[in-house]
């Protein structure tokens, strides 16, 4: 478990359980955020990102641990606007322009963000006076956006924060980010994209059936699910052959591509050579994301 100073935690989740009748949506999960860092919330469909959200914006209690944002409850760190969200689920109110919306949740910060700067952050300088009811979903992913940054917060919360978006909007929206980091501000996106948790994250922290099964740098992750991908050439492959090597798990075959699974990377190319198998081209990488993600979140 990676665990941070005291003196720069902006986030302390611990032991924290939440239940919805029998359904135990956390189960004493913990985890620590510092200043500044930008974190992954990873896990299955029903593995409590969303409940954990919800708790640490102050929109449920949890039944059993403590939860403390920037050194006092979730509530008064979002009233003192010290805290911005972007929810997937958040409405937005119909029959007003995005600038008028953008507006009223500046007026209701204490020290909000030029206008200006909120409509080229979103992407939104163009679509300004047009109503937010007849906006498709990634423009009106682009608004939440806004009025999550309008009240310019120490901590942004984002539920699966570039649904909807396309590529163009969706690098410009991490490279805000990524500048929101360096600027001393939090970020923890719960996201079903691995590969903005593998790009963008300091710290993935993954969770299973309402526990937090890891949490850690993507390479420590990666390096947790065990296996390697060995890759090589060879004609006329043996499928049983290869499956019989030394820690191989898997064999795949595409033409005279062979990929093997193995927990041992190391006693497979032993086992290869010494077998006189005629393979060219070897290459030898580890785990991606998705692989290792799909290994911790497996049910037993």
């Amino acid at each position: 478990m990676t665990t941070v100073s005291f003196i720069d935690t902006v986030i302390d989740f611990q032991a924290v359980s939440k239940h919805f009748g029998p359904t135990r949506a956390l189960d004493g999960a913990s985890f620590q955020v510092a200043r500044g860092e930008t974190i992954a919330l990873l896990g299955p469909n029903g593995a409590g990102k969303s409940t954990a959200v919800s708790i640490l914006l102050g929109l449920r209690k949890p039944d059993a641990g403590t939860v403390a944002v920037l050194g006092g409850t979730p509530r008064s760190a979002v009233s003192a606007g010290r805290v911005g969200a972007l929810l997937q689920s958040a409405g937005l109110p119909q029959g007003v322009k995005i600038r008028e919306v953008v507006q009223l949740a500046r007026q209701l910060s204490p020290h909000p963000a030029p206008m200006s700067e909120l409509l080229e952050k979103a992407a939104l300088g163009d679509i300004a006076e047009r109503r937010v009811d007849g906006l498709s979903g990634g423009q009106a992913q682009r608004v939440r956006y806004a009025l999550a940054i309008a009240g310019n917060p120490d901590i942004l919360f984002l539920d699966e924060p570039t649904a909807g978006m396309d590529v163009e909007t969706q690098r410009a929206f991490w490279k805000d980010m990524r500048e929101h980091a360096a600027a001393g501000r939090t970020v923890l996106f719960a996201t079903h994209y691995l590969h903005e948790a593998e790009s963008v994250a300091d710290r993935v922290v993954v969770l299973r059936s309402g526990r937090v099964v890891a949490d850690g740098p993507p390479s420590s992750i990666k390096a947790a699910a065990g296996r390697k991908s060995v890759r090589f050439t060879l004609a006329n492959a043996d499928p049983a052959t290869l499956h019989a090597l030394a820690g191989v798990e898997e064999v795949e075959v595409h033409g005279a591509t062979i990929a093997l699974a193995t927990t041992d990377a190391d006693a497979t190319v032993v086992a290869l050579v010494r077998g006189g198998i005629a393979f060219k081209d070897i290459e030898v990488t580890g785990a991606d994301l998705e692989e290792a993600f799909l290994a911790l979140t497996a049910e037993d």
